[in-house]
C-alpha cells in the first residue's frame, strides 16, 4: 500500500467522524425538546457507517484492481443517519401545553448518557485519525530529508 493511501484511508474517517460529531451535537441539543416543527417529539438521530473501496487516486472504486495491480483500500462514509424508533420519555404534568388528555408529556428519546458516549467514542476516532495522518506525515518528510543527504 502507497503511504499516500493512508491519507485518503484516514481523511474518509475524519469526515465520516465529523459527521458524526454534528449528530451527535443536534441530538444533545433536543434532549429537553417536546415538539419539533411537525408537532412530534424530536427523534434521536444515529450514523450509519459503510466501508467504501478505494483506488490508488483515492477515488471510491466498484471493487476492482488499482492501476499498480493491488487491491484497493478501504475507506469509510456516513451511508445512513437512521432515526431512533422507540418511544420518547413521559412525564406527567397536566398544566404543560403540550400535554395529552391523560396530562402527560411526551418528550424526545435522547438519552444523554448515551450521546455523550458517542460523542468521546467520535471524538477520539477524529484525534486518532489526524494522529495517524500526522505520523505518516513526519515519515515522508525523514524519507524525503534522507533522500537529500
Amino acid at each position: 500500500m502507497s503511504m499516500f493511501k493512508v491519507f485518503d484511508i484516514s481523511g474518509s474517517a475524519v469526515s465520516a467522524q465529523s459527521q458524526r460529531l454534528n449528530v451527535v451535537a443536534s441530538n444533545l441539543a433536543n434532549v429537553d425538546t417536546v415538539a419539533g416543527p411537525d408537532g412530534q417529539p424530536y427523534k434521536a438521530r444515529q450514523v450509519v457507517f459503510q466501508t467504501v473501496l478505494m483506488d490508488a487516486a483515492g477515488n471510491v472504486s466498484a471493487g476492482r484492481q488499482s492501476d499498480d495491480g493491488l487491491t484497493a483500500s478501504a475507506g469509510v462514509r456516513v451511508s445512513n443517519i437512521q432515526e431512533d424508533q422507540t418511544a420518547g420519555r413521559k412525564i406527567h404534568d397536566p398544566s404543560h401545553p403540550q400535554a395529552d388528555a391523560q396530562g402527560y408529556v411526551t418528550y424526545s428519546n435522547v438519552n444523554p448518557v448515551e450521546e455523550m458516549v458517542n460523542m468521546i467514542s467520535s471524538s477520539r476516532s477524529y484525534q486518532n485519525n489526524i494522529e495517524v495522518m500526522n505520523t505518516a506525515k513526519s515519515l515522508l518528510l525523514k524519507t524525503l530529508q534522507m533522500g537529500q543527504g
